[in-house]
């Protein structure tokens, strides 16, 4: 069966264009759900307007979708609680050199 731990390892392959850090480290991956050969993805971008929205998504989906076991994968974009940059990882914040 496919773990959390594994679906996050493969949306750290996934960046938002404009910033060049991975969506999980940028805390924009809020929960994921796996149910069977079944994944859920809840995330979120850094601004509703974002023009990348379903590039980005996508993104997720397929790099989900190209695990071992998952037959099919759902990206579901939220807006609450909005992000912040406290939600990024010290990774994250050092490589935007916000440390």
């Amino acid at each position: 069966m496919v773990t959390e731990e594994e679906v996050l390892k493969a949306l750290e392959e996934c960046y938002d264009p404009e910033i060049p850090v991975n969506i999980v480290d940028l805390g924009l991956v809020y929960g994921v759900e796996v149910s069977g050969d079944k994944v859920l993805v809840k995330m979120t971008l850094t601004d509703p307007g974002c023009p990348m929205h379903s590039t980005i998504s996508d993104d997720a989906k397929n790099a989900v979708e190209r695990i071992e076991g998952v037959e099919k994968a759902e990206v579901e974009i939220v807006w609450e609680p909005l992000w912040t940059p406290e939600r990024m990882s010290p990774e994250a914040k050092r490589k935007l050199g916000m440390s």
